[in-house]
């Protein structure tokens, strides 16, 4: 009997700039330009679902008497270095961090505001 060795791969968790309910601007892919809030980020992948962007209809099977069963149009994930950071207060998408009592915060590069 041959002895199988399988390779153990870590689980890699991403680190991202951005966090959930950030504005997020779109800077590549069919949807160049768009703006939307981050609903949910898949770390493992290293993609984010973003709210109005990456529409793709999907079939979704009739589950119970009330439910409509169908072909939807739901969000689906885009990779992260397609999206970038906006501020909300002034629209400016440079940021950056500073540091004040141990902790990193982010901050808009034109207007200071604290994001």
């Amino acid at each position: 009997m041959a002895v199988v060795h399988h390779k153990v791969v870590p689980k890699i968790q991403h680190k991202f700039k951005v966090k959930k309910d950030d504005i997020v601007q779109v800077i590549a892919g069919k949807d160049k330009g768009k703006r939307g809030r981050i609903l949910k980020i898949l770390r493992e992948k290293d993609r984010i679902i973003v709210e109005g962007v990456n529409i793709v209809k999907k079939a979704k099977k009739r589950r119970n008497q009330q439910d409509r069963g169908g072909i939807i149009e739901i969000e689906a994930a885009i990779h992260s270095s397609n999206l970038m950071i906006v501020c909300k207060k002034c629209g400016q998408t440079r940021i950056g961090y500073q540091v004040s009592n141990d902790s990193k915060i982010r901050v808009c590069k034109k207007c200071g505001e604290v994001l």
